[in-house]
């Protein structure tokens, strides 16, 4: 078992007033089917609000603390704003607690601010990327994640994500500066069935266990293989490696280059 070193963070309480509770679906639908297999029980969680858009212009903040989040790899910092009010960002690695951080269409370029993707120059780190102007973050925003900015061409600029597909992002579309925290999040090791049973991960039963009326896979005597180059799910449908990306999707004209596999 590996797990979190958590000497990085303040020790201190939620705030109160950016919780919840967290009522979560555990893989069912709103009429109660059972769309995602396996999921349900785990530990209970309140729900950090998380200022994804970060819409207060020109107001510096200080960063009062990094704490944990228990729905999201990365961590979270507590910002409070020169006006009083406080809001939850994701935490960039190196950011720490007294730090300043400002959101601005030409801000410093610094860790943990947020600016115009057309006024950060190429080579630079930036996470919680916007795809839209002003619709807030969408990708980039998991541990350890980070894109670099290639280029600047007119009103567009070209990213790498960290899956190494090349996108034409918005010029006027904000993105934050630095590569996300907790980067050891992908050394993991759960180490028991329990663990993930916390994370609300239910036990998983390989088809070729199965009998034949279960699942493609199932039968024989002994150990057998499965009879198809192909890997199937339970339903016979074809999985491991079929595309699952709409070809008429029309933000596909964004994508420079797919990712390499």
């Amino acid at each position: 078992m590996r797990g979190y070193d958590f000497s990085n963070l303040t020790k201190i309480a939620p705030l109160k007033s950016l919780t919840a509770g967290n009522h979560r679906a555990v893989g069912r639908t709103n009429t109660g089917r059972i769309t995602s297999m396996h999921r349900g029980g785990g530990v209970k969680r309140l729900y950090r609000s998380i200022d994804f858009r970060q819409t207060k212009f020109d107001i510096p903040a200080k960063v009062a603390a990094i704490e944990y989040d228990p729905n999201r790899t990365a961590r979270i910092a507590r910002l409070h704003y020169a006006d009083g009010e406080k809001r939850y960002i994701l935490a960039p690695q190196d950011l720490k607690a007294g730090d300043s951080v400002i959101t601005s269409a030409q801000a410093p370029l610094r860790i943990g601010n947020r600016l115009q993707l057309r006024n950060i120059p190429q080579g630079t780190i930036v996470h919680n990327v916007e795809l839209h102007p002003g619709k807030g973050g969408q990708i980039v925003r998991s541990a350890g994640s980070g894109a670099m900015v290639l280029a600047n061409e007119g009103d567009w600029v070209q990213i790498q994500l960290p899956s190494s597909e090349m996108r034409r992002v918005s010029g006027n579309a904000y993105a934050s500066v630095g590569q996300l925290s907790n980067a050891e999040h992908a050394k993991i090791w759960l180490g028991k069935a329990g663990r993930s049973r916390w994370l609300g991960r239910r036990p998983k039963v390989r088809g070729t266990a199965m009998n034949p009326v279960d699942h493609p896979y199932g039968g024989g005597e002994g150990k057998q293989g499965r009879g198809t180059r192909r890997p199937k799910t339970r339903h016979g449908k074809i999985t491991g490696g079929h595309k699952t990306r709409d070809p008429k999707k029309k933000s596909g004209k964004f994508i420079m280059r797919r990712r390499i596999k």
